[in-house]
């Protein structure tokens, strides 16, 4: 079936660090200019760009990995922990190679992350994810994950020269995830 992907190859999706010596899987979706349609970020125009990231940003990460297909890395997810009077909260990130879109993959990721981060991260309540209202299909995969739509905060940022209406999507600790 198009668009679906079969029981057996999300069976071969893992979460792992990202290292160094994946820059060249890396930039595949760094530079697809469909990845970061919805992102803080624009595609990367170098390799010299990509090395950079992954030394000052994910390396340093508390909580970044990769998600692979068969151990190569396909797309990544990060949890981002607050602290202070936030310290309850963490926000979940995702982003995956567009041809990789549709397969039930990042929704496969991000359950994967559901089931382990609040037994890692002991402080976390509550797991929030901040999404484009225009982004249907992240909205899909956070929804088969079993977050819940909040609402929408309107006008809520500005990003490449617009201001956003974002949807919020939550997981409680003490919620149930569907895996």
């Amino acid at each position: 079936m198009e668009g679906s992907s079969s029981s057996d190859e999300l069976s071969k999706i893992s979460l792992r660090p990202l290292a160094l010596s994946d820059i060249d899987d890396f930039m595949v979706w760094a530079t697809d200019e469909k990845v970061p349609r919805f992102c803080t970020w624009e595609p990367y125009t170098s390799k010299e760009d990509g090395i950079k990231f992954i030394k000052e940003q994910v390396l340093p990460h508390p909580w970044f990995r990769a998600i692979c297909l068969d151990n190569k890395p396909i797309g990544s997810i990060w949890v981002s922990s607050k602290s202070g009077n936030d310290r309850c909260r963490g926000e979940l990130g995702y982003v995956l190679g567009s041809k990789y879109w549709g397969k039930g993959i990042a929704t496969q990721a991000v359950k994967m992350v559901a089931d382990t981060i609040f037994k890692e991260w002991t402080h976390l309540e509550r797991l929030e994810a901040l999404v484009d209202v225009n982004n249907v299909g992240s909205q899909r995969v956070l929804e088969k994950a079993a977050f819940q739509k909040e609402g929408v905060l309107r006008k809520y940022i500005v990003l490449k020269g617009r201001t956003w209406d974002i949807v919020m999507y939550s997981l409680l600790s003490t919620d149930r995830c569907q895996t």
